[in-house]
């Protein structure tokens, strides 16, 4: 058994992040019963019973079958394998019950945290060194339970209870204008880190930017109010191709959960229904419609190294911020995090959570959708597995950045990358614009 005296408070904080990972998983399914987490409430995402057996079986093979040897599967074949099953056909399969799928999770945890102690988290091995397979799988699980809300979202057999446990706060910051300026040049994109962020993420590298601006805090209910009033919807010129044919498909006429009743628009939250805040960022719209009103408002939508120099770069020194606010890690009280809230936050609720330049909000709220296709970067390097990140690129996915009120803080980090096809709305998904300078 490993003693060394630096490996053992390694080996007891992997073993407590996920043991956290997993309290908050049951604390999002524990207002449901069986027949709600069996039940496929969209073709767009699959059963909670499904995600929760996939995380079970994810964590199996990765912290028990390819610690062993050569990395034989990045995603265990068989009914948990996403590829195999994906989520329009996960409602047809003949699951374990719930108490069953439980009990899989259980022994499955069992046997890794007695297998913790005996690992050698200091040594070469890249999956272990630091700890970096059990972030990968604590982050797994994390993404997970956003997902489990992005389908709960959906539900129309009755609305989620959520399990509230704080309230977002009142507006406390306030923008001097609409746009910030950045001055060009070139900045570092991406993170040599090793010890939690994803493959995608890496390799740093430098980018030249010309001088643009970018909207000081995501847009808000309230403008894009302005864009539907205006006819933003009927527009043609507005549209790309691609977005006028989704439009004409789906006949939508505002973002998603949105509802006319009376003379005033409400919102479909996780828990209740409410009149639409003009303060919050807008959530649950597709990029398609974030370009529509980008058009709109005489600009575009960020590019995503513009995105991230944004968040992170401070022009005077010439250096940039782990995140916006500077070194420290995420949590709930810098920006709106944690899931437990439940809803977005009216902007400028979290008032330290600013970028050198300005800008408002880029950790938490809403994911933004950027203008650039999901590509590795320059020297990616596939780690430890294809199914993650590689067989997703090309000009189909579009990058979104940030994090959502629904993003875990281990999964909020400045150089994460969310991607999603154009046309998704489900997600907590919603975008800043910017322009040329």
């Amino acid at each position: 058994m490993i003693q060394d005296s630096v490996v053992a408070p390694l080996a007891e904080q992997v073993a407590a992040l996920l043991e956290e990972a997993r309290a908050r998983t049951l604390l999002l399914i524990s207002p449901l019963s069986e027949a709600e987490l069996r039940t496929q409430h969209n073709r767009l995402m699959g059963p909670l019973l499904w995600d929760l057996g996939h995380i079970a079986h994810f964590e199996e093979l990765w912290l028990l079958r390819n610690l062993e040897g050569p990395v034989e599967f990045g995603e265990m074949p068989g009914m948990f394998n996403p590829f195999e099953n994906p989520r329009a056909v996960r409602g047809g399969l003949d699951m374990p019950t719930l108490p069953q799928t439980l009990s899989v999770m259980a022994e499955t945890r069992a046997l890794v945290l007695d297998r913790i102690p005996t690992l050698d988290l200091a040594g070469d091995d890249p999956l272990l060194r630091d700890g970096y397979v059990f972030r990968m799988v604590a982050q797994h699980e994390y993404q997970h339970g956003e997902t489990m809300l992005q389908a709960l979202q959906l539900k129309e057999d009755g609305l989620y209870r959520a399990p509230r446990a704080w309230s977002v706060p009142e507006p406390r910051w306030a923008p001097r204008a609409e746009m910030v300026s950045f001055p060009g040049g070139e900045v570092e994109i991406g993170t040599a880190d090793r010890g939690a962020s994803y493959d995608n993420e890496r390799p740093p590298h430098r980018v030249k930017l010309r001088p643009f601006r970018i909207d000081a805090a995501p847009v808000t209910n309230g403008a894009y109010l302005e864009f539907m009033e205006a006819g933003g919807y009927d527009e043609r010129r507005l549209w790309t191709d691609a977005g006028w044919a989704w439009l004409e498909e789906t006949g939508a006429r505002s973002p998603q959960f949105w509802e006319r009743e009376g003379g005033e628009w409400k919102t479909r939250t996780m828990d209740h229904r409410a009149a639409v805040d003009p303060r919050r960022p807008v959530c649950h719209v597709s990029a398609h419609e974030a370009e529509a009103f980008a058009r709109w408002a005489g600009k575009r939508l960020p590019t995503e190294p513009e995105w991230e120099a944004a968040a992170t770069w401070d022009p005077a020194t010439g250096t940039r911020r782990a995140y916006p606010w500077g070194g420290e890690a995420p949590t709930r009280e810098l920006a709106n995090l944690d899931q437990l809230a439940f809803e977005t936050a009216p902007v400028g609720a979290y008032p330290r959570n600013v970028s050198p330049i300005g800008c408002y909000g880029m950790i938490g709220d809403v994911w933004e959708w950027t203008a650039s296709d999901f590509a590795g970067y320059p020297g990616y390097e596939t780690f430890p597995y294809p199914e993650y990140s590689e067989v997703f690129f090309g000009p189909e996915y579009r990058v979104l950045r940030g994090g959502s009120w629904a993003t875990r803080p281990g999964a909020a980090r400045s150089t994460f990358r969310n991607w999603d096809y154009p046309i998704r709305r489900q997600i907590f998904s919603g975008f800043r614009c910017a322009a040329d300078e």
